[in-house]
C-alpha cells in the first residue's frame, strides 16, 4: 500500500493497482458496501477494498483529507491491528499543506441516526469530543465507555493503538468470506 498527495478537493481514492479497468474506489459514505466486522467500500463495478476503518480514522485525525491510497489487494494491511502504524508513517512522512480554505461542516443542533441496536449522534460544540461505549455480553467485554476531548493530539496519544477485537466464534466466519486473512493472535483480540 502507498499513500499519494492528491489535488485539492479529490478527497481520499483507494486505487486497486491489481486490477486495470474502473479500479478507482471513492472513500464517501455513499460507497460503503459492507459494515460486519469491518469496513468495505466499493465502486459501480463491484470492486471492493475492505477494513479501511482505521486507515480512514488516521486520515480524518491527522487532517489528510486528499490523498490516493494505491493498493494491490481486497484488504487494507491489519498491521498491529490499530490506526497506530498509519498514524505514525503519516506523522514521520508529514503532511503537504494545499492552498485553500478547507470546507467544514457546523453542527447546530442534534442529530441523531440509528439502525438496530447500534446508534450515532451529533450535538453542538465548542470543542471537538467523542464519546462512545460498546455492550456486550460476553463478561471479558461487557460494557465500556470512554469520553475523549479530540484536540491537542488526544487521538495519537490515546485512541489510536485501540486494537481490533472479535470473537472467537466470528473467525471462522470472516475467514470463509476472504477477510481478515492476516489476523492473529498478534494484531487482534480474540474473546
Amino acid at each position: 500500500m502507498k499513500l499519494v498527495p492528491a489535488e485539492v478537493d479529490q478527497g481520499v481514492k483507494f486505487i486497486r493497482s491489481d486490477k486495470i479497468n474502473n479500479n478507482v474506489i471513492d472513500a464517501i459514505w455513499s460507497n460503503v458496501s459492507e459494515t460486519v466486522l469491518s469496513t468495505t467500500i466499493s465502486n459501480s463495478s463491484n470492486l471492493k477494498v475492505s477494513t479501511i476503518e482505521h486507515l480512514m480514522a488516521a486520515f480524518y485525525l491527522e487532517g489528510v483529507d486528499n490523498v490516493l491510497v494505491e493498493i494491490n489487494a481486497p484488504e487494507v494491511p491489519i498491521l498491529d491491528g490499530s490506526a497506530l502504524v498509519f498514524v505514525k508513517e503519516i506523522l514521520k512522512t508529514g503532511i503537504k499543506l494545499q492552498k485553500t480554505s478547507l470546507k467544514a461542516v457546523r453542527v447546530l443542533r442534534a442529530v441523531k441516526y440509528g439502525h438496530g441496536s447500534a446508534w450515532a449522534k451529533f450535538e453542538p460544540s465548542t470543542n471537538p469530543k467523542m464519546s462512545f461505549s460498546i455492550e456486550f455480553s460476553d463478561e471479558a467485554i461487557g460494557i465500556q465507555s470512554k469520553t475523549l476531548d479530540m484536540s491537542n493530539g488526544s487521538f495519537v496519544r490515546e485512541l489510536c493503538d485501540s486494537r481490533t477485537f472479535c470473537r472467537y466464534s466470528e473467525v471462522e466466519a470472516m475467514k470463509s468470506k476472504g477477510l481478515a486473512l492476516g489476523g492473529s493472535y498478534e494484531n487482534a483480540v480474540v474473546v
